[in-house]
């Protein structure tokens, strides 16, 4: 059927975009069950394919505004699915348009601030910036079920011990579940690697800012100092990062309740929080945050090795922060 459907319109799947298109039908119905669809709700669906899930979609009753970068899938697209006037076909990049764009533009007035969930097949190259262009926008999505390579998967669910920038950075704004694993074979042109399907259910407000992160840039870039060095124990990594003494740095350590001899992928949520809580008063920016990083979201995943990128969450500029040994009162630290 797919390949019959791919031949008809005469496509040819494109490397260079990373496309491998879902062929089985089972893995399908896996996706749909995740989503917990109502009639009606908001589906944001980020690179459609040849629209089989978005049909699945439509004919649940969703109403689906599906995001293709493909100029020749759009076409495709809208030819497949011009019977359902729910679905709307957007030619873009789904990093260059944000959520209440795409909301305000396709929806009636009358929907000022409506619910809407995301569902993605999402290449390696651009999942972690995805994830960040949703978990961090205003609206938020209620939940994201992302198809993305097993091993980006597993990194995000990891517990303690196996913990990374990534995981780090999508567990603040939501609770990842690992919902089924996908093999290649499921796939057309089949990937070299396996899948995962991911659920993240998204928090309407983390919890570490309920719990006193008054500034989610500065604990971020705490991480990103923590996982500098992600062999090393903490004590190393943010003494050379931070460029402080490591006499200071085991002080802070001590002062948040954490052993200097840990490393940065043992630390929990919590643990980031108390280790903020005692580093930011350290961190002196010399200009904004948005030029510190010239493009945050694309970044990640785009380095000399985007296996490991995708891991870690991205890269980061070393000299992104000024790191000096005495406390400024620029931000602000909730006890």
């Amino acid at each position: 059927m797919y390949r019959q459907l791919i031949r008809h319109f005469g496509f040819k799947p494109r490397k260079r975009l990373g496309q491998h298109f879902l062929i089985d039908e089972a893995i399908l119905e896996h996706i749909l069950s995740a989503v917990e669809l109502s009639p009606g709700e908001i589906i944001v669906e980020v690179g459609p394919g040849l629209g089989i899930l978005t049909e699945g979609l439509a004919k649940r009753g969703a109403r689906v505004i599906a995001v293709e970068l493909d100029s020749k899938l759009v076409a495709l697209l809208k030819k497949r699915l011009a019977a359902f006037p729910d679905v709307k076909i957007i030619h873009a990049d789904i990093l260059n348009v944000t959520p209440r764009q795409l909301l305000q533009n396709n929806l009636p007035d009358s929907e000022t601030t409506p619910g809407y969930k995301v569902i993605a097949n999402l290449p390696y190259y651009i999942t972690s910036p995805v994830l960040r262009h949703f978990l961090e926008a205003q609206p938020r999505p209620s939940e994201m079920v992302v198809m993305v390579q097993k091993e980006v998967g597993e990194a995000i669910a990891a517990a303690p011990g196996k913990m990374s920038l990534l995981s780090v950075r999508t567990q603040f704004y939501s609770k990842p579940a690992i919902i089924s694993y996908v093999p290649a074979s499921s796939f057309y042109p089949p990937p070299k690697v396996d899948s995962v399907i991911l659920r993240l259910d998204v928090y309407s407000q983390p919890h570490l800012i309920k719990s006193g992160v008054s500034d989610v840039t500065s604990f971020f870039d705490i991480v990103m100092h923590g996982f500098s060095s992600p062999r090393k124990q903490l004590r190393n990594s943010l003494a050379h990062s931070l460029e402080m003494p490591p006499s200071q740095v085991t002080s802070l350590l001590k002062r948040a309740g954490i052993e200097s001899q840990r490393r940065a992928e043992s630390l929990n949520l919590e643990e980031w929080k108390e280790l903020w809580k005692s580093f930011a008063p350290y961190l002196r920016y010399p200009e904004p945050f948005a030029s510190r990083h010239s493009d945050p979201k694309r970044s990640e995943g785009k380095e000399s090795n985007p296996a490991q990128d995708r891991l870690r969450g991205g890269s980061r500029d070393s000299s992104s922060s000024r790191r000096i040994g005495t406390p400024h009162n620029d931000i602000s630290v909730s006890n």
